[in-house]
């Protein structure tokens, strides 16, 4: 990343740390589990953390499961100790029992900014991650993110630019969001395979793809969200499969 895609308006070491860890970010496939293993966040700033994804995770009236696995992931990422991991619930309980946020939360944050950002970042992008993660944040999820983000001390711009960049990463990476393929190098693409790949690789890429999204297959815990995505991924798969066939059979 260049360092042009920063916010404007970052002092030179803010900027450094966001371009870093953007950078971290990326290469880590857009998980914020990873970037936390790679990285490091001190203990006084995991509170806020967990507040903020509590407060976040309450945004649209309940909290779901995937903010509870998320947050759980994140616990583990810091390889919190039993007591650790306690407190991290507290605050994640304590955050999403309020309507708004304290002015005192983050104030650490605030005020040593200038000297070193790398805290208040690592929490901008675990809550940019928690924003979406049921997809494009709905607008209360995305006001409540902004929220937290203000009471960190940096702009809001920066989480615009992180959560432009979640919804590309998951445009390629997640085949339900994209429109349904229209030619044969549409569908190959969406499964991940050559247009010059054997017919045989490709319905074996076919198959595999298909037995990780089956509804029948997920088992149980997932929410009707989690389903319906689940439902339109192997919608995907299949038109996809469906036009390789049709363009088989017209050269046969």
């Amino acid at each position: 990343m260049s360092a042009s895609s920063a916010p404007s308006g970052l002092s030179g070491r803010l900027e450094r740390s966001f371009n870093t860890l953007f950078s971290v970010l990326s290469a880590s496939n857009h998980e914020a589990t990873t970037l936390l293993e790679r990285t490091s966040l001190p203990g006084w700033a995991r509170k806020h953390l967990f507040f903020f994804l509590g407060y976040v995770a309450k945004a649209d009236g309940r909290v779901s499961e995937q903010d509870i696995r998320f947050a759980e992931s994140l616990m583990r990422a810091l390889k919190l100790s039993p007591g650790q991991r306690r407190r991290a619930i507290r605050e994640f309980q304590r955050g999403k029992d309020v309507s708004e946020l304290p002015r005192s939360r983050g104030l650490r944050m605030r005020l040593q900014n200038s000297l070193n950002p790398e805290p208040a970042l690592v929490v901008l992008f675990c809550l940019c991650h928690a924003t979406q993660l049921q997809g494009a944040p709905s607008k209360q999820r995305r006001y409540r993110c902004e929220d937290a983000v203000d009471r960190t001390g940096l702009a809001v711009d920066a989480m615009d630019i992180v959560l432009d960049s979640y919804a590309r990463h998951n445009r390629r990476a997640r085949p339900e969001l994209r429109p349904a393929p229209s030619s044969y190098d549409e569908a190959c693409k969406l499964l991940g395979v050559q247009a010059r790949t054997s017919l045989k690789d490709m319905k074996r890429a076919y198959r595999r793809l298909v037995s990780e999204c089956h509804p029948d297959k997920l088992g149980t815990g997932l929410s009707d969200a989690e389903y319906a995505q689940a439902k339109e991924r192997l919608l995907r798969y299949q038109q996809a499969w469906e036009i390789i066939k049709k363009r088989e059979r017209a050269r046969g």
